[in-house]
C-alpha cells in the first residue's frame, strides 16, 4: 500500500469509528472471520449503500463492537481458504453479479485491522448464493422478507442519474475550491459569499455538488464539475464535455476559421459562449436613409435557448462525441450526442422530458435556461422577430441536432422551410392560445397584405402535406383559422 492509500484508509478507520453505532452500511468486528457470513455481509451492504445512497458499505475486523476502539484482529484474508480456493476468489465466484469488494490491511498503532470495502449494487440487488440480503438496523436479512425495502432498492437503480456521481473523489476542502470557481456559485445565485471555507463545502454539500466521503475527505461530482469546473480536463471523465465551436467559411465543413474549445462548467461559462458565439455570427449589411447599417443575422435568444437545449437534454454517458456548434455563413448548426425524447412534430406541444434533471433545474434557478421545457418555443420567438425559417430539428439513436437558417429575403426559402415555419408556427400559436389566420401567418413570414396569396399558397402546400388543417371546415375563407394536424 503507498502512502496516500494508507492515509485515506487510515483516515476511513477513525472516520467510521466515531459512527455512534453501527449502521446499515457498515459493520465492526474482531475475529468471525466465517466464509459464508462474510459472503452474506457482502451482500447486505452491498444493497444496504445503494439504499443509503452511498458509494460503499463496509466490514471492519479488529474494532470492538460496542465501543469502536481498536483491539486488532487474527483475521488474515489474503492466508485464508475455502477448501483449496482463495477466499476472496472463492467469494467472487458466489456473488451475482460480481461486484469489486477490496480486502485492506490497515496497519493501526493499537493494532491490525482489515477493511473489507463494498462496492454499492448499482443495477440490480447484489445475492450470495443467490440470495439477496439487507441489513435492518444492525441485523442481516433476506431481502425477500422485506418487499418495501426491495421496492425501494429498485427504485434507487432507476433514479441514479449520471449528475450525482463522482466526478473526482477522495479531495480536501482547498483542492475543491482549485477546482471550482465557488465564488461564481454566489455570483450566480446573487448570495454573499462566507467568511469560511466550511461555510462553502456547507453550501456545496446542499445543492449535491460536492459530498462527504466516509473518510472525512470530499467527492465532487459529475453536477458540481460540470456546472463549475474551471477546467473538464482536471477531471478523468469529463474532457468530451468541453464545448467546441466552430467557424467555417461558406456552407461547408471544408474551410474553419476558428475552432474553439469551452472547457469550463457550464454555469461559469455559459454568458461567454454565447458571446463568443454572437461575435463569430455573420452579419449583413442594409442601407437605410443612405447609411450602411450592419446587423447580427440570428438573434440572441435563440441562441441562448439553443445552446442551454443542448446543454441539458446531451446524454451525458456517450463516449467519443461532444457538444459542438458550427457556424457557416448563412446557418448554424448545434450537436449533441443522445437521440431527442420527444417526436420532433410535436416538440412544441410536448411535456418538457429533461434527460439530465438536476443540471435543468439549476440552470433554470439561476436564470441561465427558461422554464418549463418552453426553450424551443422561444427559439422559434426569435427567428419570428427576424423573419426567418422556423428552426430544423434532426435525430437519430445516437444525436440530435438544431439547425437555424438564414435567408435575406422569403424568395430564397426552400418549400420545405416554409412548410416546416407555418406548421411550427401553428403550433406555437395554437399551444398559446392565438387563432391562426392568414394575417397572423403574413406577420409570421413578413409578407404584406397586398401579397396575402402568397401566404395562402404556403398555407395550401402546408395542408397538403398533412400538417395543419381548418380549425372549422365550414368557415368561410374569409374566417378560416388553422390548427395542427393533432389538434
Amino acid at each position: 500500500m503507498n502512502e496516500k492509500d494508507l492515509q485515506y484508509y487510515t483516515s476511513l478507520v477513525n472516520e467510521l469509528r466515531k459512527l455512534p453505532s453501527e449502521t446499515e452500511w457498515a459493520e465492526f468486528k474482531v475475529n468471525n472471520d466465517e466464509p459464508a457470513m462474510i459472503g452474506e455481509y457482502l451482500s447486505a451492504l452491498s444493497n444496504s449503500a445503494a439504499l443509503h445512497e452511498r458509494d460503499c458499505g463496509y466490514v471492519l475486523y479488529g474494532i470492538d463492537n460496542d465501543t469502536h476502539a481498536i483491539v486488532g484482529t487474527e483475521f488474515h484474508p489474503k492466508l485464508t481458504k475455502v477448501g483449496n480456493e482463495e477466499l476472496e476468489n472463492w467469494l467472487l465466484t458466489q456473488l451475482t453479479p460480481r461486484i469489486d469488494f477490496r480486502f485492506i490491511d490497515v496497519p493501526m498503532p493499537e493494532g491490525h485491522v482489515v477493511v473489507i470495502e463494498i462496492p454499492s449494487a448499482k443495477t440490480q440487488p447484489t445475492a450470495f448464493k443467490g440470495i439477496e440480503y439487507i441489513r435492518v438496523g444492525s441485523y442481516k436479512k433476506k431481502l425477500k422478507d422485506y418487499p418495501e425495502k426491495e421496492r425501494k432498492l429498485w427504485r434507487v437503480f432507476e433514479i441514479r442519474p449520471f449528475e450525482v456521481m463522482p466526478a473526482k473523489e477522495n479531495i480536501d476542502a482547498e483542492t475543491i475550491t482549485m477546482l471550482l470557481d465557488t465564488g461564481a456559485f454566489y455570483s450566480l445565485m446573487s448570495l454573499p459569499i462566507p467568511s469560511t471555507r466550511d461555510g462553502i463545502m456547507h453550501d456545496f454539500k446542499e445543492y449535491g455538488f460536492i459530498r462527504r466521503m466516509d473518510n472525512g475527505n470530499y467527492t465532487i461530482t459529475n453536477i458540481g464539475a460540470l456546472m463549475f469546473a474551471r477546467d473538464f480536463y482536471q477531471f478523468d471523465y469529463l474532457g468530451n464535455k468541453a464545448i467546441r465551436v466552430i467557424r467555417y467559411k461558406g456552407s461547408g465543413r471544408t474551410h474553419a476559421i476558428r475552432d474553439q474549445y469551452f472547457s469550463k462548467g457550464y454555469a461559469l461559462a455559459f454568458n461567454e459562449i454565447i458571446n463568443y458565439i454572437m461575435s463569430m455570427l455573420p452579419q449583413e449589411e442594409t442601407i437605410e436613409t443612405a447609411l450602411r447599417k450592419e446587423f447580427i443575422m440570428f438573434p440572441e435568444k435563440a441562441i441562448r435557448e439553443m445552446l442551454g437545449n443542448m446543454i441539458i437534454h446531451q446524454d451525458m454517458t456517450a463516449q467519443g462525441q461532444s457538444l459542438m456548434v458550427e457556424i457557416f455563413d448563412e446557418r448554424i448548426e448545434a450537436s449533441n450526442p443522445g437521440k431527442l425524447l420527444v417526436d420532433v412534430d410535436r416538440i412544441i406541444d410536448t411535456a418538457p422530458h429533461a434527460r439530465n434533471e438536476k443540471i435543468a433545474n439549476f440552470l433554470r434557478l439561476v436564470h441561465i435556461c427558461e422554464a418549463r421545457g418552453s426553450g424551443f418555443d422561444r427559439i422559434e420567438e426569435g427567428m419570428r422577430d427576424w423573419k426567418i425559417p422556423a428552426p430544423k430539428v434532426e435525430t437519430t439513436e445516437d444525436f440530435c441536432r438544431t439547425k437555424l437558417f438564414w435567408h435575406s429575403s422569403l424568395n430564397q426559402w426552400s418549400k420545405e422551410e416554409k412548410i416546416r415555419t407555418c406548421y411550427i408556427y401553428v403550433c406555437y400559436c395554437y399551444v398559446n392560445g392565438i387563432e391562426v389566420s392568414n394575417s397572423v401567418l403574413r406577420e409570421r413570414f413578413g409578407i404584406s397584405e397586398t401579397n396575402k396569396a402568397i401566404a395562402s399558397r404556403i398555407i395550401k402546400d402546408t395542408m397538403n402535406s398533412g400538417k395543419i388543417k381548418l380549425a372549422d371546415p365550414s368557415a368561410t375563407v374569409k374566417m378560416r383559422k388553422y390548427v395542427p394536424y393533432w389538434a
